[in-house]
């Protein structure tokens, strides 16, 4: 199985650099109590059990201490798996 730090796994985030998306997958690891490996750029709340709103909430807010970047409310509503958090944070930092 491929560790972090890998290449794409080919689940989105079409043009970012794999290590945007790893680091996105590390950070959501942490807050969702899950392995970074069993995550991929199509994991959603539907597929990960511990990704409710609350937690919701915790992943953005540890991206954007990670980061230094704000959210609006709209985004965070519009973000419904971690490619387009991914993709999203990339947009931003870059």
């Amino acid at each position: 199985m491929s560790g972090v730090g890998a290449a794409d796994d080919g689940g989105g985030g079409a043009g970012m650099t794999g290590s945007i998306q790893d680091e996105v997958f590390v950070v959501a690891a942490d807050v969702f109590g899950v392995d970074p490996r069993s995550l991929n750029a199509s994991s959603s709340p539907e597929q990960v059990e511990a990704w409710d709103s609350v937690q919701h909430l915790n992943l953005v807010l540890a991206l954007e201490s990670k980061y230094g970047v704000a959210f609006e409310p709209e985004e965070m509503e519009e973000l419904k798996n971690l490619g387009q958090i991914a993709t999203l944070v990339a947009a931003k930092i870059s």
